[in-house]
């Protein structure tokens, strides 16, 4: 018999009193994690280069970028720009996006031997992929369109010291409702016009920090070939009347996510705008932006 069954006899025969068995403690609930505060990424360092270090440095000569917001006829102008047989214009190549890291620290010390920090390896990957690109299309200069691309303007100038830049503007409200049509179960209007009004501002710091050329969707959809000419004319190359006929695009050549994808911009020619919004259908929250554009009264 065991010890605790002689003890409760024991016990039993003298008091009246037994001896049980403790009951099992459930274990302490496992204490929450406090929740890490988003860790900031640091700013990447990197170095502009000088201009007698360019040729060693890049590829890349006199690249064009394009500042837009979303939904503005970027990949309108793109095709327009890419039929010319000097201007390469792929579809949206998000470069800012490419970043590179250290395997270990020694090769962190390398290549601070070197006098490259990540951000400069960063930029020498950035020019390498446009530059290959380029190679690739066999004409004389390329011209990047991503939307993206407004936010890291200053970068982008760094990286490229003789880069040249375009602005492309639209009347904020049509931006927001094409925002909206594209993908209506994702985002209401209001939501729309709030995060199309972020790419805007950025373009609109943009436009105050560089020097460019200002060409308006408007004017592109309602006189292709002068708005052609005039932008030709900033970058120094011969106007082709064949810009004005891209030649019609299928589903591999117009891709979602990397660019319009819609049947407008597979037709191959500029398609007419639609009309433009009055005072009445600007909601408040782009008055600002619409009056800085010289779009509202």
């Amino acid at each position: 018999m065991s010890l605790l069954r002689n003890l409760n006899r024991a016990l039993t025969a003298t008091t009246g009193l037994q001896v049980r068995k403790a009951a099992p403690v459930a274990p302490a609930a496992p204490k929450a994690k406090a929740a890490k505060p988003a860790v900031k990424k640091p700013t990447a360092v990197y170095r502009c280069p000088a201009p007698e270090e360019l040729a060693m440095d890049r590829l890349l000569r006199q690249p064009v970028f394009i500042m837009s917001p979303v939904r503005s006829g970027s990949t309108l102008l793109r095709m327009l720009l890419n039929a010319h047989s000097r201007l390469h214009s792929p579809h949206e190549l998000h470069i800012r996006r490419l970043e590179v890291g250290y395997g270990s620290k020694l090769a962190q010390k390398a290549m601070s031997a070197l006098d490259l920090e990540r951000g400069d390896l960063e930029h020498l990957l950035w020019d390498r992929v446009m530059h290959r690109e380029l190679v690739r299309s066999g004409k004389d200069f390329v011209v990047e369109k991503t939307p993206s691309n407004a936010f890291v303007h200053e970068r982008i100038r760094d990286c490229w010291p003789d880069a040249r830049f375009v602005f492309l503007l639209r009347h904020p409200v049509s931006i927001a409702q094409s925002w909206h049509e594209g993908d209506p179960d994702k985002r209401t209007y209001d939501e729309a016009a709030a995060d199309a009004l972020r790419y805007m501002k950025a373009v609109d710091r943009a436009r105050k920090a560089l020097t460019g050329h200002t060409v308006r969707y408007e004017d592109i959809t309602a006189d292709p070939g002068k708005e052609m000419r005039r932008l030709c004319a900033f970058l120094d190359i011969d106007f082709e009347p064949a810009m004005l006929d891209y030649g019609r695009k299928d589903d591999t050549q117009v891709v979602k996510g990397l660019g319009d994808w819609r049947d407008k911009i597979k037709t191959g020619q500029v398609q007419a705008g639609r009309a433009l919004p009055t005072e009445d259908d600007i909601p408040e929250i782009l008055r600002p932006m619409c009056r800085a554009w010289d779009y509202s009264r």
